[in-house]
C-alpha cells in the first residue's frame, strides 16, 4: 500500500506553477481545544447527557504568499516602465481604483514585520494594477492582485472585525471572479476565492448572509476540485465549509448536508492517507451527527447507524489523527474526551461475512457472519466461543481460536485495501484486502459499514508505515 508523504501539515493548495500560484504556508495557529477534557461514556437512548463541543481543526486561513513577495521584494522600484509612461499609468489607474488602493493603503501591520510586509503588499497592488490598466485581459495580474488584497486582509488584526477587513475580501472576490470569466479553468482562483468568501462569512456569523457566503464558498471549492481533482486540501475546506452551513440551514436541510461533508473529509483521507486535519475533521462531524441523532431521536430505520456506532466512528478517526500527530494538543483534548467510546482494548470491532478460512472462492452459503476485530496490529476474526469471552490481544501469529482456525490479517503483510464487486462474492458491499500472501475477500453490512471498515484498516497501516505504531498501540491499551 503505497501513501503520500506530507511535506508539512498543510491546508492549502501549494500546486506552484509560477509566482501566479504562491505556495501556501500551513497555519500556525491551531484551532482552540476542547473545553473540557472530562471522558465521555456513550449515551444509551434513555440517557442524554450534555457534551462538551468539538472543535474543527479548521487551518484555511489565507496564505503568506511566500515566492510572490520574495519576487515583489527583489523587483520594488526596478520597473522596467519608463519613469514618464510609468507615472501616466499609475495616474490612470489610481482614478479606476482609488477605492481600492485606498483600502490596501489603510492596512496596519500588527508588528514590524507585519508593516514591512505591507509595503511591499502595497507596491505590489500598484504593480498589478498597472498592468491590468495596460491590458485589462489580464488573467494573471487579476489573480495576482487579488492575493494581494486577501493577505492584505490577513494583515488586519486576527481579533478585528473592521470593515476594512472585509472589504478588503469583498476586492479580492470580485478579483476572483474577473479573472475566473477571463480563464474559466483558473483552479487555484476558485479555491482562493472560496476561502476568501470563507472569511467573510465567519465574519458574519450564524446569519442569513453568512448561509449565503458559506454556500457560495462550497460552490467555488466544487468547481476547484472539479478543475483539480487531485486537491485533499480542497477537499478538506470543502468539507469544512459545508459543516459551518450545516449549522446554521434549517433542520431538515442539515443532515443531508453533513454526510456530504463526511464524504469531502472521505475523499480527502483517500487522497492522503496521513492528512491529519481531514481525518481528525472527519471524527469532529460524525461526533456532531451522533450528537445530532441522539437528540432528534432518529435512527428509527434499522439501516441507519445508531448515535453509538457514530461516536465510536469518531472516535477511531480522532485517535487515529492524534497517533499521526501526537504533539498537536486539539488532538489530545479531544481524544481524552472521546477515548471511551472506543471498544478497547481495539479501534475497531464489528461484523463481516467471510468463506471458510483457506477458501478463496466458495458457495455463497458457506460464507458466514462472523465478528472481526482491529487494533494497532492488525485484523482478526473472532470465534463464536471466543465472542462470548472478553476479547484479547492480538499477539501472537498463531491464528487459531480453540481448535477452529481464523482470519488474520497482520497491518505489515497489507498490500492494499479497497471496495470490490465480484461475481464470486455473495451479495453486498464487497471488502479485498490485499496482502503479501494473496487476496482476502470480506463482506460488509452495508455499503456505509463498509467505508467504516476501508478507512480503519488504511489508517492503521498508515500509522504502521509511519513508524506511529507506539503511540496507537499506547490509545487503545491504556
Amino acid at each position: 500500500m503505497s501513501s503520500t508523504t506530507p511535506e508539512e501539515p498543510q491546508l492549502q493548495n501549494g500546486n506552484a506553477s509560477a509566482e501566479h500560484t504562491p505556495k501556501h504556508e500551513p497555519d500556525a495557529d491551531l484551532t482552540a481545544e476542547v473545553t473540557s477534557e472530562t471522558a465521555i461514556q456513550s449515551p444509551s437512548a434513555e440517557q442524554t447527557p450534555r457534551k462538551p463541543e468539538l472543535r474543527k481543526d479548521e487551518g484555511n486561513r489565507t496564505f503568506t504568499m511566500r515566492e510572490l513577495l520574495s519576487e515583489l521584494k527583489s523587483d520594488e522600484g526596478e520597473d522596467s516602465i519608463s519613469p514618464g509612461s510609468q507615472e501616466s499609468a499609475q495616474q490612470h489607474v489610481m482614478e479606476q481604483n482609488n477605492a481600492v488602493m485606498e483600502l490596501i493603503n489603510s492596512v496596519m501591520g500588527v508588528d514590524e514585520e507585519g508593516r514591512s510586509r505591507q509595503r511591499i503588499l502595497t507596491f505590489a497592488a500598484k504593480r498589478y494594477a498597472s498592468a491590468i490598466a495596460r491590458n485589462p485581459q489580464d488573467h494573471e495580474a487579476l489573480y495576482n492582485w487579488a492575493l494581494v488584497l486577501q493577505e492584505s486582509a490577513d494583515n488586519v488584526s486576527p481579533d478585528s472585525t473592521s470593515p476594512t477587513k472585509d472589504a478588503l475580501l469583498e476586492e479580492a472576490c470580485k478579483k476572483y471572479d474577473e479573472a475566473t470569466s477571463l480563464l474559466p479553468t483558473l483552479h487555484d482562483a476558485y479555491y482562493n476565492w472560496a476561502i476568501a468568501i470563507s472569511d467573510r462569512a465567519k465574519m458574519r456569523g450564524r446569519t442569513k448572509e453568512a448561509e449565503e457566503l458559506w454556500k457560495q464558498a462550497t460552490n467555488n471549492y466544487e468547481k476547484a476540485v472539479q478543475l483539480n481533482w487531485n486537491s485533499p486540501q480542497a477537499l478538506n475546506n470543502w468539507g469544512l465549509a459545508l459543516q459551518e452551513l450545516s449549522a446554521i440551514v434549517p433542520a431538515r436541510e442539515k443532515q443531508t448536508i453533513v454526510r456530504t461533508a463526511i464524504s469531502k473529509f472521505r475523499s480527502a483521507i483517500q487522497l492522503q492517507f496521513d492528512f491529519h486535519r481531514a481525518i481528525y475533521n472527519l471524527g469532529t462531524v460524525l461526533y456532531a451527527l451522533a450528537e445530532d441523532t441522539l437528540r432528534t431521536g432518529g435512527t428509527l430505520n434499522a439501516k441507519e447507524v445508531s448515535p453509538n456506532e457514530l461516536y465510536s466512528q469518531s472516535a477511531i478517526y480522532i485517535a487515529v489523527a492524534h497517533a499521526l500527530k501526537p504533539s498537536y494538543s486539539v488532538y489530545s483534548s479531544a481524544l481524552r474526551l472521546v477515548r471511551s467510546m472506543l471498544p478497547l482494548p481495539h479501534l475497531k470491532v464489528g461484523y463481516l461475512m467471510a468463506a471458510p478460512v483457506g477458501s478463496l472462492v466458495a458457495p455463497h452459503s458457506d460464507w458466514k457472519r462472523s465478528q472481526f476485530v482491529l487494533n494497532h496490529e492488525g485484523l482478526q476474526q473472532v470465534s463464536k466461543v471466543e465472542q462470548k469471552q472478553a476479547p484479547g490481544s492480538l499477539s501472537g501469529r498463531s491464528g487459531e481460536f480453540g481448535d477452529k482456525k481464523a482470519i488474520r490479517v497482520d497491518v505489515p503483510d497489507i498490500v492494499s485495501v479497497s471496495a470490490c464487486a465480484d461475481l464470486t462474492l455473495p451479495p453486498g458491499a464487497g471488502l479485498c484486502i490485499d496482502t503479501v500472501h494473496g487476496p482476502v475477500f470480506l463482506v460488509a453490512d452495508s455499503w456505509e459499514s463498509l467505508d467504516g471498515w476501508v478507512d480503519a484498516i488504511r489508517l492503521v497501516y498508515t500509522i504502521y508505515a509511519r513508524g506511529k505504531v507506539d503511540v496507537l498501540a499506547g490509545i487503545i491499551t491504556g
